[in-house]
């Protein structure tokens, strides 16, 4: 019975024109256009010389980060902003990461968009780019 009703529930939710998302980005507000990127696609655009950037807290970019990412921590945006706006205006393939579950790069494409700058997400991070084969370098260094 109460299997029934769970099934009927999500046929209700399904077709009924009113019911609720259960799928989709959590990150990403309706009706906004932020681009997330597979990481495949990022490799693609990191062999074609995009500019990574990490929006994980500083002390996390040193244990791991992609190969030429500039540490870009969301929870000092204006500072890295600052560092690295003349960097930042004068490339135009653009990725941002951090972690899988984490919305740090969705709020530093978003900062970043109110500023004219376009940059793609990095979907699931670090950890898609890693479990994908891809190289990441340790230290401070980009």
């Amino acid at each position: 019975m109460v299997v029934a009703g769970v099934l009927l529930g999500f046929a209700w939710n399904a077709w009924s024109g009113r019911g609720l998302t259960l799928a989709g980005n959590a990150f990403i507000r309706p009706g906004e256009h932020l681009e997330e990127i597979d990481a495949l696609e990022a490799k693609r655009r990191f062999d074609r010389g995009a500019l990574f950037f990490d929006a994980r807290p500083l002390d996390f970019y040193g244990l791991s980060h992609i190969p030429g990412a500039r540490p870009f921590p969301e929870n000092d945006f204006d500072a890295a902003f600052s560092r690295l706006e003349p960097l930042l205006k004068s490339r135009f393939d653009l990725v941002v990461y951090c972690t899988s579950l984490c919305d740090a790069s969705h709020q530093v494409a978003r900062r970043l968009r109110d500023k004219g700058i376009h940059a793609a997400i990095l979907v699931d991070g670090l950890p898609a780019w890693t479990d994908a084969g891809h190289p990441v370098r340790e230290g401070q260094e980009p």
